[in-house]
Order: C-alpha cells, then structure tokens, then sequence
C-alpha cells in the first residue's frame, strides 16, 4: 500500500500519543535522545506496547490473544517483503523506520515470539530458559536502539544484551508477587526452587526470610551480568550515550535497592524517587561520573 505524506504523519503521531500516554520504570524516547530518533523509537514502543498488552491485559482468551500476536508477525512479514497493505497507523510508521534505518525484522519477530510465550508458558524451568526469554523479550529493544544510532560493533551488541537481560531480570525480582498473583507467572527457575526444599507458595508470603537465599544469589547473578555490559554507554557519545547510561544506572540503582532490603522484605517493590531519577539523569551526562557511581553501586554489598 502506498503512503502519503499526512498518512504517514498520522501514524507517526498516533505511535507518539501512545508512548506519552504509558508510564515506564525507565526514559523512553526522552528528551535525552537525539530528537531525530524520539519519533523512531516511539514507532518501535508502540509496537512492542501494544503486543505486549495483547499476551498480557483484558480478559481474551489464549486463542484469542494469540490470533491477535499472529496479525502481527502476518504484518512483519509483509514489510519484509515491501508489501504492507493495512491501515494500522503502528505498522504504517514501523514499516517506514524498518525501511529508512535497515532494521532487521528478525528483531521485531523475536519480541513477537516472548510474547507469544507469554500467552503459553508461565514457568521456566532452570536459569537458562529465563535467560532465552530474556534473549527475545528485552534484548531486541537495546538492539534496535544501537541499529538506530548507526552500526554497532559485536562488542556493543553483546553488552546491549546484557544490560536488556539485566534490566528485565531486575523487573521480575521486583514484581514476584505480582507476577505470581495477577498473571499465574513465576520466573524463578523452577529446578532452584526444588533444590532449596522451597514451594511456589513460598514466594509469596509476607516474610520473605525463607527464599532470601535463593533471590540473593539471583541477584548476584543479575549484577554480573549488568557489570559485563555496563560500559556501553561509555562507548557513546552524544544524546545516545546519556540515554544509555541513564537506563543503565537506573537499572543499578533498582538492583541496589533490592539488594539492601532486609531477608523479611524481599517482596516490596522498591521506587526510584523523583529525586532520584534526577540525580540519575545529571550524574549520566558525565562519562566519569557515570562510571565511579555505577562502579560503587555495583560493588556493593548484597544484604
């Protein structure tokens, strides 16, 4: 389908509305990011916004929902094949940044696979296939961010996904109980949870001292992977870089919030204050002062 100028000003706008309108842990499209790619990337948001909600929100049925996620990769496809013939303003723009900045498709297709997952699968069971959720379900995002800015190195790319994989994993610690209790999800491996003689129940209750141990280590675990690939930003200069390193520290910061929780608290989900995620944005315009403060946040002790 042929696009003119104020079709595809509409949809550009519709994809920009939408991303205003939901409220994230982190910046998305912020005025951190060069102004030439906030309308890309409020494309690439929509489109994995409302996917997501299509696994995640309302009361549709499992066929449904994935009947919903199958239009989707029906409309990917026929981008990739330079031949969109719908009237969603999301894929009318998306189509647009995919062809302009030479995405690769594989990217969307991977986020459109976690969320069919979500619809299908609610335990994993051992650290590895949390770890290939994570691969499709946070690690396009960075990715296609990298791709967005120019030509990433193999290096830039690996430590995107360890920041996206971090990132995710830092929100699932968050929302355990929410996880469990609204959606019947658990993203603790299933095989730990057996080898600390601990019950799915017990990631619930009030008191958490009992599955301290277990989280902990996942924690540590989480920081490692963060500490690989924190140096991203930087690699980056510009707006680009500021943005990444403020999403990155926001994520270190979150993590150690979770880590000086007591062994009775585990479960309350830490907030960054407004205060806080000030200090984050201003300590990230500086390379240096990015760097000493993520270093001691990672550095620091867990409990």
């Amino acid at each position: 389908m042929k696009t003119n100028d104020a079709q595809l000003k509409q949809a550009y706008d519709f994809c920009q509305q939408l991303t205003q309108s939901h409220y994230e842990n982190f910046p998305v499209a912020s005025i951190l990011l060069p102004k030439r790619l906030r309308r890309s990337i409020s494309v690439i948001y929509a489109f994995a916004r409302t996917a997501d909600d299509f696994a995640d929100e309302g009361d549709a049925t499992q066929g449904t929902r994935l009947q919903q996620l199958d239009t989707y990769s029906r409309a990917l496809q026929q981008i990739s094949a330079h031949d969109f013939q719908g009237s969603d303003p999301i894929f009318i723009a998306l189509a647009d940044v995919i062809q302009q900045h030479a995405l690769p498709i594989v990217l969307f297709e991977d986020l459109l696979s976690a969320f069919k997952q979500d619809v299908v699968k609610n335990r994993y069971l051992n650290f590895d296939e949390v770890l290939d959720y994570c691969q499709r379900s946070a690690n396009p995002v960075g990715r296609l961010l990298l791709y967005l800015n120019g030509t990433p190195t193999q290096q830039q790319l690996q430590q995107s996904d360890a920041i996206c994989t971090a990132l995710q994993l830092i929100n699932f610690y968050q929302d355990i109980m929410q996880d469990y209790t609204e959606q019947d999800r658990i993203y603790i491996p299933q095989d730990e949870l057996t080898a600390a003689g601990l019950k799915e129940s017990d990631l619930v209750q009030a008191n958490s001292h009992k599955i301290a141990p277990l989280i902990r280590s996942l924690y540590q675990r989480t920081e490692q992977i963060m500490a690989f690939g924190h140096r991203l930003g930087d690699q980056l200069s510009g707006r680009m870089g500021w943005e990444i390193r403020a999403m990155t520290l926001g994520g270190i910061q979150t993590l150690a919030l979770l880590k000086q929780q007591q062994d009775s608290g585990l479960l309350v989900r830490p907030r960054l204050s407004r205060w806080l995620m000030i200090k984050i944005i201003i300590v990230s315009a500086s390379k240096n002062w990015y760097r000493r403060s993520a270093d001691q946040l990672l550095k620091s002790k867990i409990g």
